[in-house]
């Protein structure tokens, strides 16, 4: 199944934030908001280029650099997952580490080409510990409150996308999106139609691809995802 939008769109619609030229650099990281980095006008490249000098939290300051979504502007779907991982820290690209490539086997089989769509993170910063220099990075799961800081710039790439369905992977993603009583394992594998920052949208939440990594019985929650994506699948014909 093609997920691309087919025809073209108008120039992108501006989205919430701060006017441009206005300075964006005044607001202090324990402000908690990234409202102040987001351009008031542009395109996916004026928000890639924006997010990359974004000081809206205190996450930044041991990241490598910021991971900003990637995929076709035009993508018919969205998969939002909770943040960059150690590889995709380095490298700068969302899902591009282990998860990501079991992402990418799953969507193919539920009939979704990867290439077709638009995948970010609901924050862009890698979190973790590290017991001392040159030891393992271990990821650490985003607050609530990083999450709401993290918030505009997700909110502005939907402006831009506009998506016909939203891929939720993980619980974080789905707190991010949907508020902090959401629980993957009561809705996963279902479409839901929510307000999501202003606008009425689609969403078919399932677990993130790294729990499946993780599992006992990685077969079974393999399969489980790959259901879970053929829900999706089905919304979009």
């Amino acid at each position: 199944m093609r997920v691309c939008k087919g025809s073209s769109r108008s120039s992108p619609r501006p989205w919430a934030g701060y006017p441009e030229g206005m300075v964006r650099t005044s607001a202090p990281e324990d402000a908690y908001t990234a409202e102040p980095f987001v351009p008031g006008r542009g395109g996916l490249v004026a928000l890639r280029r924006a997010a990359a000098e974004c000081r809206g939290c205190p996450l930044h300051r041991d990241a490598t650099q910021t991971v900003f979504g990637s995929g076709d502007a035009d993508a018919r779907v969205m998969l939002v997952g909770e943040q960059p991982g150690d590889q995709e820290d380095r490298q700068g690209k969302p899902f591009v580490g282990p998860a990501g490539k079991l992402l990418d086997r799953a969507l193919e089989e539920a009939g979704i080409d990867p290439s077709e769509a638009y995948v970010t993170n609901a924050v862009k910063h890698f979190k973790f510990t590290q017991a001392e220099p040159r030891k393992r990075r271990i990821h650490k799961a985003p607050s609530l409150r990083e999450m709401t800081a993290c918030g505009p710039w997700l909110a502005a790439e939907l402006a831009v996308v506009e998506p016909e369905l939203i891929v939720v992977l993980g619980a974080t993603a789905g707190k991010a999106l949907l508020g902090s009583s959401f629980r993957v394992t009561q809705v996963r594998g279902t479409v839901l139609e929510e307000e999501i920052h202003g606008r009425p949208e689609r969403l078919v939440p399932t677990v993130h691809p790294s729990s499946v990594l993780r599992s006992d019985d990685r077969e079974a929650a393999y399969r489980g995802l790959v259901s879970d994506l053929k829900v999706a699948a089905d919304a979009l014909s």
